[in-house]
């Protein structure tokens, strides 16, 4: 698999001495490679050099093949364990209509259950720039509709053409 690095294995190894790690886990002195080599034969398992820049490295006593299955394993429960939040954008016109806006508000809604954040802009355009006052009215009416699952993140945002308003998950 290409998330788990590369070690090197048994005859791989080429430094003299090394520090081992027996099967159960326990760290024993420093010893000579071939040691190590034949303690891991006897035990029908693998000698594997740990990454790090240990003097002298670190080797374990472990069955490779079961390693790297369970820490791909691993790896893979950790990704779908892991939560993807996105920002989902919402345009809105400076004159949208009541029917218009409670369909976009309804899709807001969808994706505020759904865990994603939600940012709500309003350009501006032209002349509408000194009427930006219907523009805060038309962001509050948005709000409102979604209030119920939805709670402002901040203070609703100003920038010349935009005005934008950042929607949480009510906790």
């Amino acid at each position: 698999m290409s998330t788990i690095k590369n070690f090197q294995i048994n005859n791989e190894i080429k430094d003299a001495e090394v520090r081992l790690i027996g099967e159960d886990g326990i760290l024993t002195d420093v010893i000579k490679t071939k040691e190590a080599m034949e303690i891991a034969t006897q035990r029908n398992l693998d000698l594997v050099k740990m990454p790090g820049k240990a003097d002298p490295p670190v080797c374990k006593v472990i069955d490779y093949g079961k390693y790297c299955f369970e820490r791909a394993k691993k790896i893979k429960e950790e990704k779908k364990n892991q939560k993807n939040l996105e920002t989902k954008e919402i345009h809105l016109s400076f004159n949208i209509g009541t029917g218009d806006l409670k369909t976009k508000a309804l899709h807001a809604c969808k994706f505020i259950e759904n865990g994603n954040k939600v940012k709500v802009v309003i350009r501006l355009k032209g002349r509408e720039i000194v009427h930006s006052n219907i523009a805060y009215e038309v962001i509050d009416k948005f709000y409102e509709m979604c209030s119920e699952v939805a709670e402002k993140n901040g203070e609703i945002i100003s920038d010349g053409r935009h005005i934008i308003m950042n929607l949480t998950k009510k906790k």
